[in-house]
């Protein structure tokens, strides 16, 4: 949390020389239009927080190892940072922003009918094994949300599960999500497709951003954080962020 204050501060003043020491090799941020900006772009023009007055935005902070989180929130607009702790100490991977619908949205973006991809096969290579029981759980996830499954999803998130999506006007926790199943709703937020993906392994935590291209409306630009909890992969959070123009890099 005390570097997490300072990045907030360095942002504000757009600090380069203090962000640069914060920023991981890796660093990504994403603003909530869904542009992506690597570390070198965000040193060269540092951007402006969707959230300026974090003093006013409830704040949620979470710690699986080397791995680490804090979520704020403020009306409509839904802040994620991921912390990764490396040699030199701790380090930003991912800055990610989501601004929710102001009303309840009209279509629900997906992996159509079938939902082929990520429900059957997905879009992406294992490199090692813990890739591939992550991706196992991935799979499985969506294809309980796909079904409306409150039951297994239930195994699949974690207690602290929260997702936050463009194309919805909630952001959920594990009953909100649990609650929707049961009434057949997806309310904005539904298994895409996806396109590519890379992922970060901590241990017991894995770092999985994603690209996906919905049945209709704009692509979408994924954080995911899962953790081995009691032997099995859990998901703890899904930040999903509309892009408006070109797709972000992974």
């Amino acid at each position: 949390m005390q570097v997490d204050r300072g990045f907030i501060q360095a942002v504000a003043k757009a600090d380069t020389p203090a962000l640069a020491k914060l920023l991981d090799a890796d660093f990504t941020w994403t603003d909530f239009e869904g542009r992506t900006r690597t570390r070198d772009q965000v040193l060269r023009d540092p951007p402006k927080s969707a959230i300026a007055d974090e003093n006013a935005a409830p704040l949620k902070q979470y710690t699986y190892g080397a791995l680490g989180d804090v979520q704020t929130n403020l009306g409509r607009a839904h802040v994620l940072r991921v912390w990764v702790k490396r040699s030199e100490g701790w380090k930003a991977i991912v800055y990610q922003e989501v601004m929710s619908l102001d009303t309840p949205p009209t279509l629900t973006p997906g992996a159509g009918k079938d939902c082929e991809n990520p429900c059957k096969t997905v879009a992406y290579t294992p490199r090692n094994e813990t890739e591939r029981q992550v991706v196992a759980a991935y799979s499985k996830l969506e294809t309980a949300a796909m079904a409306h499954n409150s039951a297994v999803f239930a195994t699949l998130v974690a207690d602290e599960f929260v997702a936050a999506s463009s194309n919805s006007n909630k952001l959920y926790d594990k009953r909100s999500r649990m609650d929707d199943f049961d009434h057949a709703k997806m309310a904005g937020v539904a298994p895409t497709p996806l396109t590519s993906a890379r992922m970060f392994d901590f241990g017991g935590a894995v770092l999985m951003r994603s690209e996906h291209t919905p049945d209709r409306g704009k692509p979408l630009h994924v954080t995911r954080v899962w953790i081995k909890r009691a032997g099995s992969w859990v998901e703890t959070l899904s930040y999903q962020t509309s892009v408006k123009n070109t797709p972000p890099p992974i």
